[in-house]
Parts: structure tokens; sequence; C-alpha cells
């Protein structure tokens, strides 16, 4: 399930975007969203940016006067159970994210797409990583985050973790144009790779959660609780021993927002699809499970 064929041509802004310094940018606005905020100031600034992108602040752990920048609001939590985890069923994938579906298919002979007509592999995805060869004829989702949503990335599965990576790239953004007209996105776009192999309802699944980077969202972080007190290099791979993890776990978050796309592989990849239409989705809402 793909988006229409794209226009002929890409948008001016896309093309005028080639001589923005996107990575300088993104920086600047990362420093930015970083500063203190004036506690008296907190609920104006933070309430005109919500109200601006529509996010829903009924939801969030605290009140506003308590986030200190916008960045600290932008890894916002959620009050306490507003995200349950769909009941367990054979080869349950839930939704690691709040945002978008807005592709799913099948890799077919190492490659996915990215939008119609532009493929791109899933080998350049995982930057060569050693269990690549797990996710032969995986099924993909493709998650987009907007800014309004919550930012913070779940564990989709019953599982083991066993490496997380990070790959320096460009910060192209992740919007519908430029998803649809730049060759290569997520290939070519700084991000984390996280991957567990199933156990329990997930046994013979091996799945891969990678977080796109964007313009002016440089960050893609994998949670501490998965490194054991390292740190993930700027480009480079940490072996994890085994890591027991359960859908719902804190997984990462996007400094800003951007894009998920998550490989579902394993010996029994072939019995598993994603069975949720394109569209609106929520932490912990089933994406795909074992057919039949």
């Amino acid at each position: 399930m793909i988006a229409a064929m794209p226009d002929p041509s890409p948008p001016p802004s896309l093309r005028l975007l080639a001589l923005y310094p996107k990575k300088l940018g993104s920086g600047a606005v990362g420093v930015a969203a970083r500063l203190p905020l004036p506690r008296g100031l907190r609920r104006t600034l933070l309430g005109r940016f919500a109200a601006s992108y529509g996010a829903d602040l009924s939801e969030a752990e605290r009140p506003l006067e308590e986030y200190a920048s916008f960045l600290d609001f932008f890894t916002r939590r959620l009050k306490p159970g507003l995200r349950p985890q769909a009941p367990p069923v054979p080869g349950r994938v839930s939704s690691p994210v709040d945002g978008a579906l807005i592709a799913s298919g099948r890799v077919e002979e190492g490659t996915l797409l990215q939008a119609k007509g532009l493929p791109y592999r899933v080998d350049e995805l995982l930057a060569g990583d050693p269990l690549t060869s797990r996710f032969a004829g995986a099924a993909y989702a493709t998650l987009y985050l907007a800014p309004r949503d919550y930012h913070r990335i779940h564990v989709p599965c019953d599982g083991r973790v066993l490496a997380a990576s990070r790959v320096e790239g460009e910060l192209w953004p992740v919007n519908e144009a430029s998803t649809a007209f730049t060759p290569g996105l997520y290939v070519r776009n700084r991000r984390a790779v996280w991957i567990a192999e199933g156990t329990g309802p997930d046994e013979g699944l091996a799945v891969a959660a990678v977080l796109v980077g964007a313009t002016h969202v440089g960050g893609c972080v994998i949670d501490a609780r998965w490194l054991s007190g390292r740190e993930l290099p700027r480009t480079g791979r940490l072996e994890i021993p085994g890591l027991p993890c359960a859908p719902g776990d804190d997984l990462g978050a996007f400094e800003l927002g951007s894009t998920v796309v998550l490989l579902v592989g394993g010996e029994k990849a072939g019995a598993f699809s994603f069975t949720r239409p394109l569209g609106p989705v929520k932490v912990g809402e089933l994406l795909g499970a074992f057919a039949g």
C-alpha cells in the first residue's frame, strides 16, 4: 500500500532546500530548543506552539509550567494508562509511536518502497548490520510523526534486544513532498537502529525499528536502558546481550519528531503481515500479526 505516483518535478521549496545548510540550521534549532524558558512565559509560549500544531495538552503528564524548555515539552511523557497495549495474539506487533502509517509492504529482492517509484535497499537502511540477513523478505511499515504528536518511541514486540546502532547522515525533511521526490531519503538521513528477536507470541520474528532524522530533527535517541552505561557512537554499532523487552517499554525518542521505519523479519516473517490500514495510529495499537 503506497502513495500515488508523484508529480513529474519537485516543488520549488524542495529545490531551494538543497541550498540550505541543513545540519548547521538543525544544530541551531537544537540549541534554541534546549534554552531554558522563564517559568512565567512557559504557558504562553508552549501553549501557542501546541495550539499552532494541534497538540493535545490534556494528554501531557505535567502542566505546561513544568516544562523547562521547548525540547522538554517535545519529548514529554503522557499521563499513565493513556496508551494500553493491544491484547497479545500470535505474532503481535504494536505501534511504537503516535503518528500516521503512510506506507506498508514487503521487502522484495532486498528493496522496499519509500514512495511510488522510489525504492531503497534494506542493507543500506540498516547500514550493513550483521543481522541484516534476518530481514530478507521482511514486512515493513513507515510511520510519520508530525510536530503535534507524542515524540517518544516504544517497544513494539515481545523479545530480546540484540543491537543498537547509529548512522551519521544528511538531514533532509521527511514531509510528504520530500518523501515523494528525494531518492533514498531514509538511507541518506541520519538515523538510529534498534534490533530485537521475538520471544513468546513473537517467537520466530526479528524486529528492527529505524529512527530516521530530518531537517531540524537531528536527535534520534535510543533509550539508555539498552546501552548499559555505554554511549552510542556517532556512526557505529553496539551489541546488546539479549536484554528482555515487552510491548510498551521505552525504546527511544525523537528530539522534535520524524519517521520510524519498522521491519518485521525472521524465519516466520512469511506468516506475518501488517493489517492496519494507512492513516492515524497510536502507541500500542495493533499493526499486524501472524495470518489466521
